[in-house]
């Protein structure tokens, strides 16, 4: 009696758990298509919702199919029921118990086009319950050679500044990306960055940052993608460098004028400053240096030529207006009567003039401020007093 009770019990659990599994609708999300290169990888996004809470995947069991043969299986935890063809070439990556049930198909054949489509079955169960999903099936289109990378950048570079170069290329192995190289090595590892562009479609992208040079014009920058397989591509660009705008050609000139300039400029007005000093320094002096050059001057003049018979003449009759009266001959005490020719027999007292050749001659030209138009003067007068 207990133990019919125990069964009946577990029944109704059962079936309360059954019920709304069963009487629900499960669905899968596949992608339609994708591209799959030849040799290489691909992986099928895949989930499924079903009703009532979520399963243990344990409980569940997922099977890949081709969609016209049901019993061609490509993928089951049983490896021994896939097709001789696909055995060993796929896997699944998702967790049946997260609703995730997305494929991996290595390496592609050029036959692997599909379509296929996912089937759900409930295990552990007396009579198993198989939920096939025909109308969300996946069809590969087969890529021979491998998609060629793209690159983006500016036509033009200009020199000395950073010019960056992104390399993009296009695949469906999200787990087994290819590898982005370029040719022109740098200093600082290029940027990678992997994302997905849609579902099933992935895009691996690397980012370089040069700066050229003049040298790098007309040069060429490769991006090479290589593939799971392996494949290659490649792609490249002609860099076109522009030489940056350079006013050294003004520049230089200007300063070095400018700087000339400012140079003679200083040096005129230190040797005005020093001239300046100097000519204080000898107007404070004692004079000594002035009385030299007077004294040469002197030197100079008496050692030249005699004055001219017209300037002789001039200073004679000058000296004889500045003669003072009491030099000049007193005639009051001759009288009147006396005959003309007594004149002849009085004798007049004239005065004496000292000759200049008696005079000692002075060679000290330092000290005396010797006039060679005296000499002409006294002679001059004293043939004016003779005459008299």
């Amino acid at each position: 009696m207990e133990k019919d009770r125990r069964l009946m019990i577990y029944c109704l659990l059962l079936a309360a758990i059954s019920i709304p599994v069963f009487t629900g609708e499960w669905k899968a999300n596949v992608v339609k298509e994708l591209k799959a290169l030849v040799t290489s990888c691909v992986v099928v996004p895949c989930s499924f919702t079903h009703p009532g809470p979520n399963l243990p995947t344990s409980k569940l069991r997922g099977i890949w199919h081709q969609s016209n043969h049901r019993g061609n299986l490509i993928y089951d935890e049983d490896e021994t029921s896939i097709s001789e063809n696909f055995r060993g070439r796929t896997k699944l990556l998702g967790h049946l118990g997260q609703k995730n049930c997305t494929l991996e198909i290595s390496e592609i054949k050029d036959h692997d086009n599909g379509p296929f489509c996912f089937r759900i079955e409930l295990a552990q169960t007396s009579s198993p319950e198989r939920f096939s999903f025909l109308e969300d099936c996946v069809e590969f289109k087969m890529l021979p050679d491998p998609p060629k990378p793209e690159l983006h950048h500016l036509k033009t570079a200009y020199q000395g500044r950073p010019y960056t170069v992104t390399c993009s290329v296009k695949h469906t192995c999200p787990y087994d990306p290819p590898k982005l190289t370029w040719s022109r090595a740098t200093a600082d590892v290029p940027n990678v960055v992997h994302k997905e562009t849609h579902l099933g479609n992935w895009e691996v992208e690397s980012i370089l940052t040069i700066l050229p040079e003049e040298k790098d014009d007309h040069t060429d920058i490769t991006c090479t993608a290589n593939f799971n397989g392996p494949k290659t591509s490649s792609a490249t660009l002609t860099l076109y460098v522009k030489r940056s705008k350079n006013y050294n050609h003004i520049i230089i000139p200007t300063v070095v004028a400018i700087g000339t300039a400012v140079i003679f400029a200083v040096f005129c007005v230190f040797m005005v400053k020093r001239y300046k000093r100097q000519i204080a320094a000898l107007q404070r002096g004692d004079g000594s240096v002035w009385n030299r050059l007077s004294r040469m001057s002197r030197r100079i003049r008496s050692d030249g030529p005699g004055p001219s018979r017209s300037d002789q003449r001039r200073s004679m009759l000058s000296r004889y207006l500045r003669r003072p009266k009491a030099d000049t001959v007193d005639m009051s005490h001759i009288p009147k009567n006396v005959n003309s020719k007594s004149c002849d027999d009085q004798k007049v007292s004239k005065p004496r003039f000292p000759s200049p050749k008696s005079q000692p001659k002075s060679y000290n030209h330092q000290e005396e401020d010797f006039d060679g138009g005296d000499v002409y003067e006294n002679s001059a007068d004293l043939s004016i007093y003779g005459n008299i």
